[in-house]
């Protein structure tokens, strides 16, 4: 139960960060209009939004389709982040009514869960 408790906790912890991250990342990149995400490119072809942009020879990659693919990653991958937390948090509880710690173990018995 204690091993349960702890993986359960620390998988919590690191997915909410995950999470976290890149909601900040997308809002970071939504904000400027995907900008950062072409920063390491020096053409002054580049337009403000990066949309638009086109592949170019100074750029080491395709700048043509970054901005929609890195959202189309980020998404999903944050949504999935957060249902990871979600469920590790759930684990984590049933780890402490398990151990007959806390609020929820007074209620329930190891024979409900």
């Amino acid at each position: 139960h204690w091993t349960l408790l702890s993986v359960s906790l620390l998988n919590c912890l690191l997915s909410t960060a995950c999470s976290v991250g890149l909601a900040l990342a997308i809002a970071l990149t939504v904000h400027s209009r995907g900008m950062h995400l072409v920063r390491g490119c020096l053409s002054s072809a580049l337009p403000d939004d990066a949309r638009g942009a086109i592949a170019t020879n100074d750029c080491p990659f395709n700048t043509t389709r970054i901005y929609d693919t890195a959202l189309a990653l980020w998404v999903p991958a944050m949504l999935l982040a957060a249902a990871e937390a979600v469920l590790s948090g759930r684990c984590c509880l049933v780890a402490l009514i398990f151990r007959g710690i806390g609020p929820c173990a007074r209620s329930y018995s190891k024979e409900q869960v």
